[in-house]
């Protein structure tokens, strides 16, 4: 074959989590969008209710694989009883916690955007500022007891108890 000759790239069916080279988004990112939308409208309609965000938090964890719902009921255990004035609702489609409507953290389902792990992550109100550079989201497979401790840890300093 000369190096003028075109080759044949395989089509891929593997779904990718970022936009595709021609700049445009997976059905993931647009159905995540599609809810964050549905939720900025719910919100708007009936106000920040905590009783509401959380039951919408809830039905999606619920809704996820047995592998994602049980770290996300483990999570939100951990984060409801580590920083109660944090207000659950749900964020993209994804399980959060806010402050004054600001978001401070979140979890990603692995099924999400059909990940190799689910994600535990914050937002820049989070209160986790080490020096120039710092972790804002952990891959997580499952959770243990140390990684439960460290949860709690991150999320007690993301809301300034620490």
């Amino acid at each position: 074959m000369n190096a003028t000759a075109k080759t044949k790239t395989p089509a891929t069916t593997t779904k990718r989590t970022e936009t595709d080279e021609s700049g445009k988004f997976t059905a993931e990112e647009k159905a995540a969008m599609r809810e964050r939308a549905k939720e900025l409208k719910a919100e708007t309609r009936r106000g920040a209710e905590r009783a509401d965000g959380e039951r919408d938090l809830l039905a999606k964890i619920a809704d996820m694989p047995e592998s994602d719902r049980v770290m996300a009921e483990r999570i939100h255990e951990i984060v409801t009883a580590t920083a109660p004035e944090l207000d659950p609702k749900t964020w993209y489609g994804m399980p959060a916690y806010a402050r004054d409507g600001k978001l401070i953290c979140f979890f990603k389902a692995a099924d999400k955007f059909k990940s190799r792990y689910a994600t535990f992550g914050f937002e820049e109100d989070a209160r986790l500022d080490d020096g120039t550079m710092w972790a804002t989201s952990w891959a997580l497979t499952r959770l243990t007891k140390a990684d439960e401790e460290r949860i709690a840890a991150l999320v007690k300093k993301a809301v300034g108890k620490s």
